[in-house]
């Protein structure tokens, strides 16, 4: 796997604060890789300085084989850039920015055809204020194709969009790749890195505290999987000790709410956790409801590493 992106203990601070601390990391040709991690763990400030509109305190960085400060110019022919503060002018329709913006590239791809291609058309006169979240993010995708470039950047996508509009954008990531593209993205939706990119590198104050496709971060870490059941209210007490030590055997601990009860812990013996759970409640004689196992995501994955849940 050839790789398009290369970067080499890339260091970024401002002042006293260390955004971006000794972050390597390679990204291949055809490849969606995605950057991941909450709101100020230095996502926005490495792509910028892949980008070339930051320059790195130290490390190596190469895009496609350039120096994006260096060959800023050479590498805005050959990459697309969707920024996470990316806006237009009120007034200006939609067919006037695909336009304006193909002036910009002396070999632009055709910009009514991709009007065409991310479903665009009906806004075609549509002033940019007048468009709902996801027709601008659409609009915004149009925008970094229009030099028809060999990598995408896209930050944060999908912020801000409802789950339909959010599902609907990721449809439109899939197709970018389709079409031979390497796409490089950065999100703080867990269940985004996990559902598009082929591989994922966590970041966490600044560093990259995991790095490898989705199911194997998930897999490599001993995850822990969870049984969910209801019990009547009387029967509680008497199922409560014995899957607190259940759980606690297997690495984790029972949840109370209410009626609900959940049974967390990790899944790596010969026996599934949701088996053990089944037996012990039938030898006690409870009668339970509603029970489910929900297997570990990379949100999981996330929760473990760092500590702490994921920030909007």
């Amino acid at each position: 796997m050839d790789a398009i992106v290369y970067v080499v203990g890339l260091r970024k601070t401002y002042g006293v604060t260390v955004a971006v601390d000794e972050v390597s990391f390679e990204v291949g040709d055809g490849e969606i890789f995605g950057m991941v991690g909450p709101n100020g763990a230095g996502k926005t400030t490495t792509i910028e300085c892949l980008e070339g509109l930051r320059k790195p305190d130290s490390g190596t960085v190469r895009v496609l084989g350039l120096d994006p400060q260096r060959d800023e110019q050479t590498l805005r022919q050959r990459t697309g850039m969707q920024l996470q503060q990316s806006n237009l002018p009120e007034r200006m329709r939609v067919w006037e920015a695909l336009d304006l913006y193909a002036s910009f590239y002396p070999k632009a791809a055709d910009w009514k055809d991709l009007l065409a291609q991310l479903g665009l058309e009906e806004k075609r006169h549509t002033a940019f204020t007048k468009l709902s979240g996801g027709q601008k993010q659409r609009l915004f995708i149009a925008l970094a194709l229009l030099p028809d470039p060999q990598l995408v950047f896209l930050d944060e996508l999908t912020t801000g969009l409802d789950p339909q509009a959010r599902h609907a954008i990721w449809d439109l990531v899939r197709d970018v790749r389709a079409r031979g593209k390497t796409v490089l993205l950065t999100t703080h939706f867990m269940e985004e890195a996990e559902r598009l990119c082929d591989r994922v590198a966590i970041l966490d104050h600044g560093r990259i505290v995991a790095l490898d496709t989705p199911a194997a971060l998930i897999h490599s870490r001993d995850a822990e999987e969870r049984v969910v059941f209801s019990l009547d209210g009387g029967l509680l007490s008497m199922v409560e000790e014995p899957l607190s030590r259940l759980a606690l055997d297997r690495g984790g601990r029972l949840e109370v709410q209410g009626g609900q009860m959940t049974v967390h812990g990790k899944n790596g013996r010969q026996v599934p956790l949701v088996s053990e759970v089944v037996s012990l409640l039938g030898r006690e004689g409870i009668q339970f409801r509603d029970l489910r196992t929900e297997q570990p995501t990379l949100e999981d994955v996330f929760l473990r590493l760092t500590g702490r849940q994921m920030i909007e």
